[in-house]
């Protein structure tokens, strides 16, 4: 079997793992409530699809989900705090699995380096979430605060790095900055990736999100700038279905949040990915960088009221 179409049917396997798994923890959660936030019957609500749409609609782009939603989540107050690891994966997992099955046929990456590290990110993600979906609320916020802050220095320096390289200052999709490099990787360089890979996906299950870290590793490596779509991507459509099951188990997530960012971010990534096929991004950045770091100021204020 080719690679590619091996790749992509365990994609179509996860996603209905997914799905299997966020049904069953739904009705299990409904015969044994927990958390009053996993058991929330009801739709999406309007700002919750407009959390959604949006948030995906730049995530395709490059810039990420996890940080801008767990900011407008701190600013609005949707979401409690120790809710907020488990709402981004449970609810992004189908936006972004839309992503990697658009990119990994759109971008040919290496199938050895592109199945080895989408592997390596699920297993990080796999021990990752067994931990945070049992962590309590101080704990979370003093995580997810330390995460923004990363998060805002990763934005800004993979902005700075940018504006130095590229005319014009940071555009993006798969059109722009692509640059010299490969699209595979061999040797030490595909072990450091792996490693690297693992431990982003670990860390991607307590919200620090994916892309950007991926995008500086994969640079750091000598990869061409395009394949960090597919890599990315395709390491959150796959760690992702894993991380949500343990979140949905614990019921440490809310509901009707999840199912907004789900509904809301398919059509916000399809716009994106077919007509946005190119956008200046760089301020959007820095806007994302300075609202981060003030949701991260926020978080880390209530935990310390909290101590």
């Amino acid at each position: 079997m080719n690679p590619l179409v091996g790749l992509l049917t365990a994609l179509g396997g996860f996603t209905a793992f997914y799905v299997g798994s966020w049904w069953r923890g739904d009705q299990r959660a409904v015969a044994n409530p927990q958390t009053p936030e996993a058991v929330e019957r009801g739709g999406p609500t309007p700002a919750g699809l407009g959390v959604g749409f949006i948030t995906n609609f730049f995530d395709t782009l490059g810039i990420g989900s996890f940080a801008p939603t767990t900011a407008t989540y701190k600013f609005l107050k949707m979401v409690p705090d120790r809710l907020i690891p488990g709402t981004l994966n449970v609810g992004h997992t189908l936006p972004t699995i839309t992503e990697a099955f658009i990119y990994t046929v759109a971008i040919g990456v290496d199938p050895k380096t592109l199945i080895l590290m989408i592997a390596a990110a699920v297993a990080g993600a796999y021990l990752g979430a067994s931990a945070v979906s049992r962590w309590p609320k101080r704990t979370v916020q003093i995580g997810m605060g330390s995460a923004l802050l990363v998060a805002a220095f990763l934005f800004g320096w993979r902005n700075l790095v940018e504006a130095n390289i590229l005319s014009g200052g940071g555009a993006t999709l798969v059109t722009g900055g692509a640059g010299e490099g490969t699209l595979g990787l061999e040797g030490s360089k595909l072990a450091i990736g792996l490693a690297g890979n693992f431990l982003l996906g670990a860390l991607m299950t307590l919200g620090i999100g994916m892309y950007a870290p991926c995008m500086i590793l994969v640079g750091l490596l000598g990869m061409n700038a395009k394949a960090a779509f597919p890599i990315m991507m395709g390491s959150c459509a796959f760690l992702m279905p894993v991380a949500s099951a343990r979140f949905v188990q614990n019921q440490a997530y809310s509901r009707r949040a999840a199912l907004g960012l789900a509904i809301g971010g398919i059509p916000g990534v399809l716009l994106a990915a077919y007509v946005f096929t190119s956008l200046p991004i760089y301020w959007v950045r820095w806007l994302v960088v300075g609202v981060v770091l003030i949701a991260a100021t926020m978080m880390l204020r209530s935990a310390a009221k909290n101590e």
